[in-house]
């Protein structure tokens, strides 16, 4: 063994719920939250939508209410996965409620953060900006959270006044003791290796596995020229499936529920989820092939999710993408995760 794999601590692996906002009403993400961590799952992620995907998913929750009912209701980790710090709100905004979390729920909650799509921003945003300035204004507002963090923990106002943002006198007068983990969301090479260079840790979704393998070669080179070791830093999956008893309930769900999946081209500029729509007739059944699992047998899934764990995440949100989540909780729970392992 080298002095540098000594030198490594073994991370613990976590397997939690992606909470589908998108499509269950938080009353029942609830449940399944309460009823996902009785039979094994740790964890919560979920994402800032305003609008569903496409119409038939039907919900739209405020994601800061529905963490703070689960940390109520549950004992794992609390993460938006992740909110937009730079188009609907101003990133002092986004500071105050993850510093709220933090403080309510020591130790469980991380930030997960990203550059934004029109489906969500638009509503408020007005001009949408190309990715390259969506891009570069989430990282200034990465640079006013942190700043906030930093400087309310020392009891010191801070300011800012920059190239998207400005920012009065201000700190933040609820903290905890430890500030969140900020995680960046990104599936391209530049974003990850500035995220490397500026944060905690890289989230992204399903993808082929040379893919995210240069994703994290890109994130690792950022986190050195920043003197830090990209081997502690966390790797967050979020994944999509489909299970149901059959192929064919599995199929139906897929292309009913979640037909984004089979969508083979950039999303973020798409504004409506009645556009969403129009686009998901064009969607076959072989458009999900390699984007998303589609099985009734849970060891086929459990081999995928297996492959991301290889190759080096430490903390995977799996989102089943149909609407039979308690046979599916109950199912995995049994048959899937006591057979994970790093």
């Amino acid at each position: 063994m080298t002095d540098s794999a000594k030198s490594v601590p073994e991370k613990s692996l976590t397997v939690g719920v992606a909470a589908a906002l998108e499509q269950f009403h938080p009353s029942e993400i609830l449940e399944h939250a309460a009823l996902a961590e009785k039979h094994g799952f740790s964890g919560q992620m979920a994402a800032d939508h305003v609008q569903p995907w496409v119409p038939a998913q039907g919900e739209a929750a405020f994601v800061w209410n529905v963490l703070s009912a689960l940390g109520e209701r549950t004992t794992g980790d609390l993460g938006p996965g992740v909110t937009c710090p730079s188009m609907r709100w101003h990133p002092a905004m986004v500071a105050q409620a993850s510093a709220t979390l933090a403080a309510m729920y020591p130790g469980r909650h991380w930030l997960g953060l990203g550059s934004g799509e029109a489906l969500n921003e638009h509503v408020v945003a007005g001009y949408w900006p190309e990715a390259p300035e969506r891009i570069n204004r989430m990282f200034e507002a990465i640079e006013i959270i942190q700043k906030l963090f930093a400087g309310s923990i020392a009891g010191k106002d801070v300011k800012h006044k920059g190239q998207f943002f400005q920012m009065e006198s201000m700190r933040l007068w609820t903290m905890p003791e430890v500030p969140p983990e900020i995680l960046v969301a990104t599936a391209g090479p530049v974003t990850a290796k500035r995220a490397g260079r500026h944060v905690d840790g890289l989230i992204t979704v399903g993808a082929p596995l040379e893919k995210i393998s240069g994703l994290f070669d890109k994130f690792a080179q950022g986190a050195r020229e920043a003197g830090r070791d990209p081997d502690a830093m966390p790797k967050v999956l979020q994944l999509h499936l489909s299970w149901a008893p059959t192929y064919e309930e599995a199929l139906a769900n897929a292309m009913e529920q979640w037909p984004n999946g089979g969508m083979k081209f950039p999303k973020g500029d798409i504004r409506s989820p009645f556009d969403f729509a129009a686009m998901a007739k064009l969607v076959r059944e072989e458009d999900f092939a390699g984007r998303m699992v589609i099985s009734e047998d849970p060891d086929a899934h459990r081999a995928e999710i297996q492959k991301y764990i290889d190759l080096g995440f430490d903390r995977v949100y799996l989102h089943n993408v149909g609407r039979n989540q308690a046979e599916w909780i109950e199912t995995f729970g049994r048959d899937v995760l006591p057979q994970l392992h790093r």
